[in-house]
């Protein structure tokens, strides 16, 4: 990753980046709690993952179920092979699937989903791998 990405103020910023932004302390405090008060308002998240490794994209959904209390969800497909992955977490089924995908970006892309069809959903993202870490 480059330096920190000084144009990223709010949740909107992100929408243009193919890859995950380095974030300072700062920046990663703002945008978290904007992005708290969306998934506090949505019935169900999503998670797309795209990173290097199956491992570190499997660690990044633990940290997201951990960091919001989420139940934890079942591996159903995974790559037998390694190589850059792209995983996809769904709260409402419970399952995670991935597949080996080439030419990504890396960053998490995080789904807010409502019961409420005329209620829009909306994908945040992409936050950096570790966005969601203990600090």
């Amino acid at each position: 990753m480059s330096k920190t990405n000084v144009d990223i103020y709010t949740l909107e910023d992100l929408d243009k980046l193919r890859s995950a932004p380095k974030l300072d302390k700062k920046q990663s405090k703002i945008l978290f709690n904007e992005l708290s008060l969306i998934i506090q308002k949505s019935d169900w998240i999503t998670i797309g993952v795209m990173s290097p490794s199956l491992k570190k994209g499997l660690n990044a959904v633990r940290r997201i179920e951990k960091k919001f209390k989420l139940n934890e969800m079942k591996c159903i497909k995974l790559p037998s092979i390694d190589g850059p992955i792209f995983l996809k977490a769904n709260q409402k089924s419970g399952e995670i699937h991935a597949r080996i995908e080439f030419g990504l970006g890396e960053g998490i892309l995080i789904g807010c989903q409502n019961y409420d069809n005329s209620l829009p959903s909306r994908t945040i993202g992409p936050f950096p791998l570790d966005f969601f870490d203990e600090k």
